[in-house]
């Protein structure tokens, strides 16, 4: 049996990952989200995640749990091994990952799809400052490292603006997915 392709979207902090994950998911039977684990301390919003303390993330880690595992702007992220019972079930997996992974992602995973989302800076800024998750000092880093590059050597990338309506970036995405199996 044939494993359903992950599909990584990415940008930068503010770019809208996690509505446009939940619009495809809503919006295309077969496509399902993997659900990460993060260190993100309680009271921090935003996508459903497992939250657990750094402890308990090392010794998951240590254990082997994580299909894949990254530090990012000071907090831990781990995707579980489950990803691959989802990649059975599905036709494709939408999972939320750093830029700085996606090698060893399409290494671990094989079939990778990266989706990579953009916005104007002004609309990235104001998206942060809505979401009031990170202090400002915080909210400048990331804007900071909102133009960085995506690493050499991805085999198949969609790249998609994300400044206008949420419904014109998931209907890019999937016309652009279509030949992709999904």
């Amino acid at each position: 049996m044939t494993l359903a392709p992950i599909i990584a979207v990415v940008g930068p902090s503010g770019v809208g990952k996690d509505s446009v994950i939940e619009a495809l998911e809503a919006s295309t039977p077969g496509i399902v989200r993997a659900r990460r684990v993060i260190t993100r301390s309680a009271g921090a919003e935003g996508e459903d995640f497992d939250r657990v303390s750094v402890e308990v993330f090392q010794q998951m880690a240590a254990e082997g749990t994580f299909a894949l595992h990254w530090p990012a702007h000071g907090l831990l992220y781990g995707v579980p091994k489950g990803i691959d019972d989802l990649r059975h079930q599905s036709d494709a997996v939408l999972v939320n990952l750093s830029r700085a992974v996606l090698l060893q992602a399409q290494e671990v995973f094989g079939d990778l799809i990266v989706i990579s989302l953009t916005a104007d800076p002004e609309v990235l800024a104001q998206r942060l400052s809505t979401r009031a998750r990170e202090c400002v000092d915080e909210q400048e880093r990331r804007l900071a490292h909102a133009a960085k590059p995506l690493p050499v050597g991805l085999k198949r990338v969609i790249r998609v603006d994300n400044s206008g309506p949420l419904e014109a970036t998931v209907a890019a995405i999937l016309s652009q997915l279509q030949p992709e199996r999904v």
